[in-house]
């Protein structure tokens, strides 16, 4: 029996994953149009649409989601096209709204309205004046009014204050008169604060609570999902991880800490490296990956290695990654590590914290800046990072976050949300 001109399409631009053109997606416009119906005859329709998979939902739905802005390497943006995939693997009809700088490329789930508007407020209302183009909006972004909220981002009010503790006195004031910071208080307001949305998503207990101490949003309406690990970090690469650490410049006796990610005053860089500093140990090599603004004082043991493509194999090779965040809904980057066997230090102020257990997994510090407890954890962890048992236990607790298991979660809300305006409907 000849393939339909979708799974050729796949095939060809190397499945869900592969970078498909918008031209090519345009030509099989019709497939992807059966694929995303499940109740369309075309043979292209997913054989699994109307069965009972356990897990997903049941009824096409038409789903519009919201992000404003793009970076090839936000979390974000990853995690928004992974449930894409997700949702439209379950025969759903996707409708992404975002702003001229999501390319048309990074979006192969369905139709892309890119809107001019780019200023949190003026975007907010731009997404208000379409969205009655799909049934359910569900935005990772601070929007006036959706369905569903998933505050990735953490609770904005709380980040300028917890980073007024760490930032001089000079910043505070320019901080507070920044009119793109008054906007996403005044939409988070309204969100949270009025209600603005049905149901809210947080990847952490620690954003749940922030939610509803300052906003007095109904504790029953906000599900916790924790983020998702994709199952590639899960395969062992060719090579022995002794074969990476040469890669990464580390010899056998070296001691890799790494620390990855972007935005370093509030990921805590300068507090690591400090830490570093009062250890006065020349076997440790300290592994900077990400873009940020370079402290005024670097340690000569610091390599500053910029954007990494093949961050798997960068913590493979480390013996400990550190973290001490300021302020971090869930960070991916910790994840990522535990998957490949590291041990991690971070704060409370990690909502990653929560699914390690400190003293096993790695450590979790009550503050960024209590530099000498950070420089006693990191040299507790130091040997234990090596030892085969402890990485094989920091995989095995990866493992339990999976990306299925983020989206299945996160499909259920979804559901319910659909259930519920329906419900809303027949009874008006």
């Amino acid at each position: 029996m000849a393939e339909c001109g979708l799974r050729n399409v796949w095939r060809r631009y190397g499945g869900w994953g592969g970078h498909m053109g918008a031209t090519a997606w345009r030509y099989h416009a019709d497939a992807h149009s059966a694929f995303r119906n499940p109740h369309s005859s075309h043979p292209c329709a997913p054989k699994t649409a109307g069965l009972k998979t356990p897990g997903f939902i049941q009824e096409f739905m038409k789903i519009g989601l919201v992000r404003r802005g793009f970076s090839r390497a936000g979390g974000a943006e990853s995690y928004l096209k992974r449930l894409g995939r997700g949702l439209v693997d379950a025969g759903h009809q996707l409708t992404l709204f975002s702003t001229e700088e999501w390319p048309r490329a990074e979006w192969p789930y369905g139709t892309l309205v890119r809107l001019k508007e780019s200023a949190p407020l003026p975007f907010s209302q731009a997404v208000q004046a379409v969205r009655n183009s799909v049934e359910i909006l569900f935005s990772l972004e601070r929007i006036e009014s959706c369905d569903c909220y998933r505050a990735g981002d953490g609770v904005h009010r709380v980040w300028l204050e917890k980073r007024k503790t760490f930032e001089p006195g000079w910043k505070k004031s320019l901080r507070f008169s920044n009119g793109k910071h008054n906007q996403i208080l005044e939409l988070e307001q309204k969100l949270l604060g009025q209600q603005g949305t049905r149901r809210v998503i947080t990847n952490s207990k620690l954003i749940k609570n922030e939610i509803v101490a300052e906003f007095g949003y109904p504790e029953g309406q906000i599900s916790v999902i924790y983020n998702g690990i994709a199952d590639v970090h899960f395969k062992k690469k060719p090579g022995s991880r002794w074969d990476l650490r040469f890669d990464a410049g580390l010899s056998e006796l070296d001691i890799g800490i790494l620390f990855a990610g972007s935005g370093w005053e509030r990921k805590g860089l300068r507090f690591a490296i400090e830490a570093i500093r009062n250890l006065k140990d020349r076997r440790i090599k300290f592994l900077v990956a990400g873009e940020g603004k370079k402290p005024a004082f670097t340690l000569p043991n610091t390599r500053f290695l910029g954007p990494v493509e093949d961050m798997h194999s960068l913590y493979v090779a480390a013996d400990l990654f550190v973290l001490p965040t300021v302020y971090d809904p869930f960070s991916n980057a910790c994840l990522e590590a535990l998957s490949a066997g590291v041990p991690v230090i971070t704060t409370s102020s990690n909502g990653f914290s929560e699914i390690i257990q400190s003293g096993v997994h790695g450590e979790v510090l009550d503050r960024p800046d209590d530099v000498p407890a950070l420089a006693n954890a990191i040299n507790h962890w130091c040997a234990l990072g090596q030892k085969d048992d402890v990485r094989a236990g920091c995989v095995a607790r990866a493992q339990e976050y999976t990306v299925a298991r983020n989206v299945t979660e996160t499909m259920k809300v979804l559901e319910q949300i659909h259930s519920e305006k329906k419900s809303n409907q027949y009874i008006k």
